[in-house]
């Protein structure tokens, strides 16, 4: 098995669990899900869902940052929203964070998400 090397910003908040932030094996950089807490307070962002939705990207983007890359490394990223309906916005977010070929994605509608979140994402890198 390859080496794991465990990434970790304090850009982006702790995790709340027992996982690290982002694993690298290989080229390969697995990113945890990044809900909209602020990593200086650990608390959720206060204001609407585009506010929520920029706060999990600029978490996910200060890990991808840590891991040496940028958002051109980007092969997945895995959305979760307990209210489908604001898909809209996170597509919005999306586009001014990515650039193309944009990476593959999952959307996924659910019923809950840690901390009383309403939107959450993860991603995997590929870095050379």
């Amino acid at each position: 098995m390859s080496k794991r090397e465990i990434i970790h910003t304090d850009a982006a908040p702790s995790a709340i669990g027992p996982y690290s932030q982002a694993v690298k094996v290989g080229d390969t950089v697995y990113i945890s899900g990044q809900i909209p807490l602020d990593p200086s307070t650990g608390e959720l962002v206060a204001g609407d869902f585009k506010a929520q939705v920029e706060q999990v990207f600029d978490n996910l983007m200060a890990v991808i940052k840590a891991a040496g890359a940028g958002p051109e490394h980007a092969v997945r990223v895995g959305l979760y929203l307990t209210d489908m309906s604001q898909f809209g916005v996170v597509n919005e977010v999306m586009a001014e964070r990515f650039a193309a070929p944009y990476p593959s994605r999952a959307a996924i509608g659910v019923a809950a998400l840690p901390k009383n979140a309403t939107v959450e994402a993860d991603a995997i890198l590929v870095v050379d």
